[in-house]
């Protein structure tokens, strides 16, 4: 089981509070993580990830055991704490100013 924690924007557009879990099948990575996490809550496809190409939306940040996983590659295996449900995977919405 994975636990995935969203901003509460897309909480509120989910109807969840909290956390979220998730089953996912195959190895936990970035991509089977979001594929499971829009399979569960349709509503947020496209907000996490663009419709077309499943890249990551500008301004969406993740991290894994407290360190900022976003640019790591999608299909590597997810922290060990993260598979195991000890540690949440982390969606956040960056903020940007000028």
């Amino acid at each position: 089981m994975i636990r995935v924690i969203l901003p509460q924007h897309l909480r509120t557009l989910a109807r969840v509070d909290g956390e979220v879990s998730l089953e996912v099948q195959e190895l936990p990575t970035q991509r089977t993580v979001l594929d499971a996490l829009e399979a569960s809550y349709p509503v947020l496809r496209g907000t996490i990830r663009d419709h077309g190409t499943a890249k990551r939306r500008d301004f969406i940040r993740f991290f894994a055991c407290g360190q900022d996983i976003t640019l790591d590659p999608v299909d590597d295996p997810l922290p060990n704490e993260v598979a195991a449900g000890a540690e949440p995977f982390r969606v956040v919405a960056a903020m940007a100013g000028g």
